[in-house]
């Protein structure tokens, strides 16, 4: 872990570059676009080739890509809803309550951000809030297979409304999907699972084929193709955002356990070996007893492989004089997920402002929101925090104006109008004003 001391010098360690993720590739990833494609892509080129065939193709395509990417092709390409059921029952009964704990708490988190229809009769003025008719989700199945992401995707879509969810999860060399994954779709009330991954599948849903059905969004993480296909179908579809790899920024005070803050900071670095895990302290003592217990702590880690890599890489420790330096710092960065494990972590939150998800005090933990807290864990990365939000209910409802002006209302504005549209040259719209002005409103005659 890169160590920098000073506001200064964590400024420019922490300013982002003008790349984003979703846009680099390392040579590794070049050779395996090389060996599948034939030839030398870059992964922006192999997505839009997918997208593209899948367009033209429909299901032949997605089977074709299947085989040539996943290693197979399911015969159907959609799961028999039988299979979501026995998912559910062959699950062992702790992992089920867990399931239904969390799908709870996401569903209550999410009925109580649920905007409300409005309208002013005063004013003639107010908005109506509409769902969408079909959602897409998709749920990574690369390294790792993730029933939480199909529970904090789908359970939003459903609290919004969305009358049909369908689900989209890989299934490797021609064998289903992760059953844990099926069971969160049975508990989640996934309508329709298909056993397709990649940028294949953002196609499918994006455009529809013969088995798939188009949807209005596309929601969900995935890897480098995965996102580079949802940034093209966007405007063909909505997307809820681009997500690279995950990363989580601490800060903390000489109150901190340095064990714990350790824990924070590898248990998003396992995720993957690009995660980006950031400490910033404003305790000397502290910074070398988080450092040790990495080291500690790698030792004995499953995917101390994976999680050394992002922690050597990607990882910054910044040493600063004091939390208002460390909460600038941590506003330039906008990470995904911002842990506050100091004294008083309700101070600092009034100053945030670029984060996905911010979690105060050390009973408060990433971890409780990656699986259990309630908001979803589709969180934007890569410094979109600026101007994205988490995954919720309304990136599934669609608002709508609506003008019902009393004729007197418009007997008030309607000159003010009129000459606004004249100052543009529309003198249509001028006159479709000022026809109405000539009339005397019926409750005045």
């Amino acid at each position: 872990m890169r160590v920098v001391k000073g506001y200064e010098a964590g400024r420019k360690a922490l300013e982002r570059g003008a790349q984003r993720v979703w846009d680099a590739a390392s040579p590794e990833v070049l050779d395996g676009i090389e060996a599948r494609f034939g030839e030398r892509l870059t992964p922006r080129q192999a997505v839009q080739r997918v997208l593209d065939d899948v367009r033209e193709g429909g299901d032949a395509a997605v089977r074709r890509y299947a085989e040539m990417l996943d290693g197979g092709a399911p015969e159907p390409l959609e799961a028999p809803a039988s299979a979501l059921r026995q998912a559910y029952d062959d699950t062992a009964p702790d992992l089920r309550a867990a399931l239904h704990t969390a799908a709870d708490r996401i569903r209550s988190f999410h009925e109580a951000c649920l905007p409300k229809s409005w309208m002013d009769a005063a004013t003639g003025l107010g908005e109506q809030f509409t769902p969408m008719a079909r959602a897409g989700v998709y749920a990574p199945g690369g390294q790792a297979a993730y029933p939480s992401t199909v529970l904090m995707t789908a359970v939003p879509a459903r609290v919004a409304g969305v009358e049909e969810v369908v689900l989209a999860t890989p299934a490797r060399h021609g064998v289903g999907p992760n059953q844990a994954v099926l069971a969160a779709a049975y508990v989640a009330g996934v309508d329709r699972v298909f056993q397709i991954g990649g940028a294949q599948a953002i196609a499918a849903m994006a455009y529809g084929t013969e088995s798939v059905p188009k949807v209005d969004i596309v929601c969900g993480p995935g890897n480098i193709f995965v996102t580079l296909a949802k940034q093209i179908v966007y405007g063909e579809v909505a997307v809820d955002g681009l997500f690279g790899p995950t990363e989580t920024l601490v800060i903390a005070d000489a109150s901190v356990d340095p064990a714990v803050c350790a824990a924070d900071l590898l248990a998003q670095a396992e995720h993957d070996e690009l995660a980006s895990p950031v400490f910033i302290t404003t305790d000397a003592s502290t910074l070398d007893g988080v450092r040790a217990e990495i080291d500690r702590q790698l030792r004995t880690l499953p995917k101390r492989e994976i999680a050394s890599a992002a922690v050597a890489n990607q990882g910054v420790a910044v040493l600063v004089d004091d939390l208002d330096q460390a909460v600038s710092l941590a506003n330039l960065y906008g990470p995904e997920h911002m842990c506050l494990l100091v004294e008083e972590p309700r101070r600092l939150l009034g100053g945030i402002r670029n984060a996905g998800g911010v979690f105060l005090g050390e009973a408060s933990p990433e971890v409780a929101g990656d699986y259990i807290a309630g908001p979803s864990h589709v969180m934007p990365t890569g410094g979109t925090a600026r101007f994205n939000s988490p995954l919720g209910v309304h990136q599934f409802l669609k608002v709508t104006s609506v003008i019902a002006l009393d004729e007197e209302v418009f007997h008030a504005l309607g000159e003010d109008a009129a000459r606004l549209a004249e100052a543009e040259g529309l003198e249509g719209h001028a006159r479709a004003a000022r026809m109405r002005l000539d009339r005397t409103p019926r409750n005045a005659q």
